[in-house]
């Protein structure tokens, strides 16, 4: 036990020294692949900090020599919620290694650490839509798939809705597009808004930070939503630090790398999609020009989403399509091809960073591309097939499915009584006390309080300025080791089987606590808001 404290104690204080490191760099994107730019966001009008980069080598691999002459080009568009850009390419086994080995040309979209000042939501979707043009320009008209993951997902169809916008296939990867869908008891993000005021919170923290909203915060959202899962990364850790290492240190450096976003770009992102749930209505206002229509979408869709994901459950992913098409007739008169693909178990994460996920499900969904792309209009569930070995594609069929199968219970009423109230004290705050805290705390202020975070000050309470006797930890792991201290037959050591046995029974009361904790927020949501509004709609069933 003692080395492996001491392994764990030295592996936290590698995790502080690179969360320094990165951060000292500019916190660039974590690609495996080598790159070039081809387009930055600030030249275009109006401005906005998201690079388009063209993927030119992968490493000791060179998966890029899979790639084919003609082979339509994959854009892949990661996330901006708290994090930098990476997960989808931070390994081999990823998005972009997936469709380089299936031939394709890969552009991957990044985006800086700070916003440009005064950086709107419209201006990313407009940036978005220009990438996608700019793609199509370099393969001779050839539009690109269209890879969003999360945030991505939905950010990427607001711009294919802009303005009647086009692409070859666009793929949705957990990304929410119904945002007050989801299961009782279960999905309790949805119900934040209720709890906390709607929008104003945002509006504050962003004037709090000098006009930029700090994505920590988010992050430390998501790691609230599963306490279970935050103790057993530790515990897993602690319990096998010699091969845990790598792989916490690796995941560690991009989940740490915290970024932020624009004051009106938080705003109008929980005013008009998470608090607003306006996208289904096409109440989306992305510029003085357009509304985000999803019936306006005409590129055909792949929705990837899970069971086990409790940010973005299938309720929210697929709640939306009976919303805008009423009748599967409705989607086959508009000439939509719309598949879904669901996993039973894994998480939100995994979706986007597990290598068993990538060569299964990406890899299958860009085989088959073409196929999607050739389908008659209407709604189709994609079922995927064992493959003929191991390094090939997963086979896939198309099975028929129509909207009305996609039948949604109702969710506890009061979402709209949330938007109400949301929007009354946001009006209060920005006339009232808004201008009172930005006349207070300048950039520079605001710089400085960025470590204070508790995010980022409880990783960095490890660093060897914080405890210098950190620093001897390499020393005494390495001299441990000389004394057979690591002991690699500890699994048949009874002590060790019952630290074991303890540490389960710990995650198991933290997930027991969790479940109780989401069900009451649940009931009082329901209890609070109920009588104000009329029911809106949700989904607990799974889509057959």
């Amino acid at each position: 036990m003692l080395w492996r404290s001491v392994e764990t104690a030295d592996t936290l204080r590698q995790r502080a020294a690179n969360m320094a490191e990165h951060e000292a760099a500019g916190m660039p994107p974590l690609l495996h692949f080598e790159s070039e730019q081809i387009a930055d966001g600030r030249d275009l009008q109006p401005p906005c900090n998201y690079r388009l980069l063209r993927v030119t080598r992968c490493g000791t691999d060179a998966l890029e020599r899979h790639v084919r002459k003609g082979a339509a080009p994959v854009m892949v568009v990661d996330p901006r919620a708290g994090h930098g850009p990476g997960i989808g390419g931070f390994k081999r086994d990823s998005e972009v290694g997936m469709a380089l080995l299936e031939g394709h040309p890969v552009y991957f979209v990044v985006f800086d650490p700070e916003p440009v000042e005064g950086q709107t939501l419209g201006a990313v979707i407009r940036s978005l839509a220009s990438f996608i043009d700019i793609v199509a320009l370099r393969h001779r008209g050839r539009r690109p798939i269209v890879y969003g993951n999360c945030q991505g997902g939905w950010a990427l169809a607001l711009a294919l809705s802009h303005c009647h916008h086009r692409a070859g296939l666009a793929v949705l990867n957990g990304s929410p597009l119904s945002y007050w869908a989801g299961e009782r008891g279960v999905n309790p993000m949805r119900l934040l808004g209720g709890f906390t005021g709607g929008v104003w919170p945002a509006h504050w923290v962003s004037d709090l930070g000098g006009g930029t909203f700090d994505g920590a915060w988010l992050v430390q959202n998501f790691e609230g939503l599963r306490p279970e899962g935050i103790f057993h990364k530790y515990d897993t850790l602690f319990a096998q630090p010699d091969v845990e290492r790598d792989r916490f240190l690796e995941f560690e450096r991009w989940w740490n790398g915290f970024y932020f976003l624009g004051r009106e770009e938080i705003l109008a992102i929980a005013r008009d999609l998470f608090v607003g749930n306006l996208l289904e209505d096409g109440k989306v206002v992305v510029d003085e020009h357009c509304r985000a229509d999803l019936k306006s979408i005409h590129t055909p869709m792949v929705i990837f989403c899970s069971f086990g994901d409790n940010i973005t459950p299938p309720n929210q992913a697929l709640a939306w399509l009976p919303a805008v098409y009423p009748s599967t007739e409705s989607l086959v008169d508009a000439g939509q091809r719309i598949v879904y693909l669901t996993h039973r178990e894994v998480g939100h994460l995994g979706i986007f960073v597990s290598a068993n996920v990538a060569r299964r499900e990406h890899r299958a969904i860009l085989h088959h591309a073409q196929t999607i792309e050739r389908l008659a209009p209407g709604l189709y569930e994609m079922v995927l097939e064992a493959p003929p070995s191991p390094e090939a594609s997963p086979a896939a069929r198309f099975e028929a499915r129509r909207i009305e199968d996609l039948t949604f219970e109702p969710a506890p009423a009061g979402f709209d009584s949330v938007r109400a109230m949301s929007e009354a004290l946001e009006r209060l705050y920005a006339q009232w006390v808004s201008p009172v805290i930005q006349a207070a705390v300048s950039p520079g202020v605001a710089r400085l309080l960025r470590p204070l975070h508790p995010m980022r000050a409880s990783r960095m309470a490890w660093s060897e300025r914080a405890i210098p006797v950190l620093a001897w930890m390499p020393w005494a792991a390495a001299a441990l080791g000389r004394f057979g201290a690591p002991d690699a037959s500890r699994e048949q050591n009874p002590w060790y089987r019952l630290e074991r046995a303890g540490a389960e029974g710990v995650g198991e009361a933290l997930a027991a606590w969790r479940i109780q904790r989401d069900l009451w927020a649940e009931a009082l949501f329901t209890q609070t808001y109920a009588t104000w509004s009329s029911p809106s709609v949700s989904s607990n069933k799974e889509p057959r």
